[in-house]
């Protein structure tokens, strides 16, 4: 009896299959679960190449230290010299290099590296000590150095010299002060002549991994980059001036001004956000395969459901009743295409996965199909619309900024359609149980 109750009684399989699209909702939660899971694997395998190949860089400087004396008193009225800092950042500051890019394999998983040659160079004013309040009595010239931040010391090549003046010095490791930056090189330089400006100059040749960022030290600030990449993403506080991307690669031009920072030019021992203005290029790989899984993971509950809806008009219409087990066959077939469709776009490119797995679940369910309604013409109806739903979302995946547009658009024309096909249908008759 309560199998011809349920054959007869649309009201109840309706009821049934909502049940069965809520039910669905565990595996694709699960498939997001598993994305996020192969993403956060892929990121550690980021980091073991770029832990002993060098990480994401970023270069701050250089910053001309200079001691002084101050003396603080204490509680009990006893006076202690203490060494402080004043920091001088270059007139100008200059910077022209090229990256070189090569992909590296960590397990499935792919990692951007690149190698850059750095031509830096510059020079600081005549350094203006009546500006800073400091008598030059307390001022410590022999002890001043010049340091440069470099975020991850592992990606340096090769030695650094600096020329200072007409003097080469070798950088060390290490900086004197952590004020501006907490690692990097720096080197001991003679202020013989501090009524001069001072040029500097100096080659560095860095590996790193990703991105390449610089912070804006100089008053007039010029970085001219050039690579073979073809896919950059210019990011941080500052767009370039100029931009040419194409097929062989990528050249970008920086001009920024120390009016376009929210840092000064000399400044005493207080700590500022050097940070907050920092700007680059990432090296984007062509397919994040993980971002696309987790968006078209978020339509799941949509497509299984116009595919329930898409297989309820169909047995409305032609009066061939589907069991909700076979409703329940078919969307765990729907599900199982994100699970595939992941495990694809890890060994092959994006598109191909999707174009494979969608290929794959559509000639399951046709096949599936045949068995149910055993009609060539219902079937095809059945394919004909897993396709077009397929290259639908697809679509959507593609516009990412039309995306709701489209998305919208799509839903307004499936809703026309079904109220155009159920026009003629009688609902009290239809959900009577005969």
């Amino acid at each position: 009896m309560f199998q011809l109750n349920l054959k007869d009684s649309l009201g109840i399989r309706v009821f049934l299959i909502a049940f069965i699209i809520l039910v669905l909702l565990i595996p694709v939660l699960r498939i997001q679960s598993l994305i996020r899971e192969r993403q956060i694997r892929r990121n550690q395998a980021v980091l073991e190449v770029s832990d002993k190949w060098g990480d994401r860089q970023v270069l701050t400087g250089p910053v001309l230290n200079l001691p002084y004396r101050t003396w603080i008193e204490d509680g009990e009225g006893i006076r202690r010299e203490e060494i402080e800092y004043i920091h001088f950042l270059p007139e100008e500051l200059n910077v022209q290099g090229s990256l070189q890019p090569t992909v590296r394999y960590r397990g499935i998983y792919e990692v951007i590296l690149y190698s850059s040659d750095l031509e830096i160079s510059g020079h600081f004013p005549a350094l203006d000590l009546a500006a800073t309040g400091i008598h030059e009595d307390r001022v410590i010239r022999r002890d001043a150095d010049l340091s440069f931040g470099i975020r991850d010391m592992k990606g340096i090549r090769d030695v650094i010299r600096i020329q200072w003046d007409d003097a080469e010095q070798e950088a060390n490791p290490g900086v004197s002060r952590t004020d501006a930056f907490s690692s990097g090189i720096q080197t001991r330089i003679p202020l013989d002549r501090p009524d001069r400006p001072h040029p500097f100059s100096m080659k560095l040749r860095l590996n790193g991994s990703e991105s390449l960022g610089f912070i804006p030290a100089g008053k007039i600030t010029n970085v001219r980059l050039n690579s073979e990449w073809s896919n950059p993403s210019f990011t941080g506080a500052f767009l370039p001036e100029t931009r040419e991307i194409g097929q062989e690669g990528f050249s970008a031009t920086w001009k920024i001004l120390h009016l376009n920072r929210n840092f000064p030019q000399v400044w005493t021992g207080e700590q500022h956000s050097l940070s907050e203005s920092v700007f680059g290029v990432k090296l984007l790989m062509r397919v994040d395969e993980y971002q696309k899984n987790m968006r078209t993971s978020k339509y799941a509950i949509l497509f299984i459901g116009l595919t329930f809806l898409a297989l309820f008009i169909i047995e409305l219409l032609s009066g061939k009743a589907v069991h909700p087990v076979q409703y329940l066959l078919v969307g765990l077939g729907l599900a199982l295409f994100y699970s595939l469709l992941l495990s694809l776009s890890e060994q092959i490119r994006f598109p191909y996965a999707y174009g494979i797995a969608s290929l794959g679940m559509i000639l399951l369910i046709t096949c599936y199909a045949k068995s149910v309604f055993r009609e060539n013409r219902l079937v095809f109806w059945v394919s004909g619309i897993l396709a077009l739903l397929y290259i639908y979302f697809y679509v959507i995946l593609q516009l990412q900024d039309l995306a709701l547009l489209i998305g919208s658009l799509g839903l307004f024309l499936i809703l026309a359609v079904v109220m155009f096909l159920t026009k003629g249908v009688d609902w009290f008759e239809a959900f009577k149980t005969r």
